[in-house]
């Protein structure tokens, strides 16, 4: 196994972080550091920026580079901060790992490289992207496995990359079937996998923690919520655990199925954390059913984003 520095593994809750746009799609730059305060207070693990759920599709590069500064120099190693990095170039990808590490990021997260329906790169490829990412960054690597990049990761692959790239020890899996793609991964790498995760804003926690599972991704929604399932868990606590997961579940779902990264800055705007919901177009704003569900089910479980900034 490799020697993981004093600080890893890094396991538990490690939710992303929304990024905050004022009525008219500028960044919010004031609401961006509130959101980072707000996460901290929910008791999180860590946080993720520059992810799928903080809309980077929607950034320019400037943006991405004002929002790194900010982010890391913002929480000041209060927190761990992975920062997602993914690009089809692998000149570009691992120009935005390198610019993390030296930012202070704790890891970096990747895709595949994939670009619009059809544009793949190969097995050898993939390799290669994540190898020079490694060598450009040198800190630990979460390789995202997401439907969003189309491409298929198959757990002989993703163990050759624990087995043969130390610092590809992190895997998070988002999909379908997770618990057992973990199952089966951690089986293929043994000590070579630092940190198996899952994501999908959590909604299939309980089985990928039984699979193996020692952190979760989810949104800045109700972490401080389904910390309790992870705590439950790992203490032997299997009783507390399902009924944790249970209660939670629902504005999961409804998270999950109706709103997207909507969820989490309805809910911050609801509790004064930010001033505004508003997502960059061709997003469009929730419709006002689709919020009032969100928010009578967050009500009956008040987390902390719901009444931060009251």
């Amino acid at each position: 196994m490799t020697e993981l520095p004093d600080n890893e593994p890094f396991a538990g809750v490690f939710p992303i972080a929304p990024t905050p746009f004022t009525e008219t799609g500028a960044l919010d730059l004031e609401g961006q550091r509130r959101v980072l305060d707000c996460m901290v207070d929910q008791g999180v693990d860590g946080i993720c920026i520059l992810a799928n759920y903080s809309e980077q599709f929607l950034l320019s590069d400037a943006e991405r580079d004002d929002l790194l500064a900010l982010c890391l120099g913002h929480l000041a190693g209060r927190v761990p901060v992975i920062v997602t990095c993914s690009h089809f170039s692998t000149e570009l990808a691992a120009a935005r790992a390198r610019a993390a590490a030296e930012a202070g990021a704790a890891m970096v997260m990747m895709m595949p490289p994939y670009h619009g329906a059809a544009l793949r790169a190969g097995e050898n490829g993939i390799y290669e992207q994540f190898a020079r990412v490694a060598e450009a960054a040198g800190i630990p690597i979460m390789v995202q496995d997401a439907p969003l990049s189309g491409v298929a990761l198959w757990v002989p692959f993703l163990a050759r990359l624990a087995r043969e790239l130390p610092l590809v020890r992190y895997f998070k899996i988002d999909m379908p079937g997770t618990a057992d793609k973990l199952r089966a991964l951690i089986d293929a790498s043994g000590d070579a996998i630092a940190g198996p995760f899952d994501g999908e804003e959590s909604i299939t926690l309980l089985a990928d923690l039984d699979a193996g599972a020692t952190g979760t991704m989810p949104s800045a929604l109700l972490p401080e919520l389904i910390k309790q399932v992870l705590e439950h868990h790992s203490g032997g606590r299997r009783g507390e655990a399902v009924a944790a997961y249970g209660r939670i579940l629902p504005l999961i779902n409804f998270e999950n199925r109706q709103c997207g990264l909507r969820a989490t800055k309805t809910v911050m705007a609801a509790g004064g954390v930010i001033a505004s919901a508003a997502v960059r177009h061709p997003l469009e704003p929730l419709h006002p059913a689709t919020e009032a569900g969100l928010l009578e089910l967050a009500r009956d479980l008040d987390p902390v984003a719901l009444r931060w900034g009251k």
